[in-house]
This record gives C-alpha cells, sequence and structure tokens, in this order.
C-alpha cells in the first residue's frame, strides 16, 4: 500500500502542480480544467481514465460541457499519496495538448 505524504513531502510535490490546490475539507487535491468545448473535454478524460487505469487509481471527477472538474486523493491510505502527484502530472501533460 502507498503511505501518505507527509508535510514536507507534499509541500515538495505542490510546487510541481501550480494549478492544484489543497482541499479544504479532506486529504485531497483538485483542480479544475477548462477546454474549448465538449469534445476536447471528452478527448481528455478519455486519455486522462487509460492513464488512470493504468495505474490502477481514479479520479474523482464531474464534466459539465468544456469543464472537467477533479479531485485526487488515495482512499486506501487515507489521503495524498505519490499516487496522486503522478497522476495529477500526467493529466496535466494531457490537458497540454489542447489549445
Amino acid at each position: 500500500m502507498t503511505s501518505k505524504l507527509d508535510s514536507a513531502a507534499r509541500a515538495e510535490a505542490m510546487k510541481g502542480l501550480p494549478d492544484w490546490k489543497a482541499c479544504d475539507d479532506r486529504d485531497a487535491i483538485q483542480r479544475a480544467y477548462k477546454f474549448k468545448d465538449f469534445k476536447q473535454a471528452f478527448a481528455w478524460m478519455t486519455a486522462a481514465a487509460l492513464e488512470a487505469e493504468v495505474a490502477d487509481h481514479h479520479p474523482e471527477w464531474e464534466n459539465v460541457y468544456n469543464r472537467v472538474d477533479v479531485t485526487l486523493t488515495t482512499h486506501d491510505a487515507g489521503g495524498l499519496t505519490e499516487k496522486d502527484i503522478a497522476l495529477a502530472k500526467a493529466m496535466d501533460c494531457h490537458a497540454a495538448v489542447f489549445p
């Protein structure tokens, strides 16, 4: 099982994720992605879903038209882990291909 990040590791990891914010009400991070239209949002969600499946680590997300709100936490560990950081970075990389 993956361990929760301590405060120093969390702070260091978040430096590489400037668009992600800590959740106020639980040990998780969140980000809103905005795309040109629904097709782009759905294409990104498909790429992110495949990445998540390979990692066996699945996001909490909601899609409305061109916006996708994502929350990442590792339920088994009870909070933020390296798995969340890796998935957030992968999601950001996939989002970078959309203008």
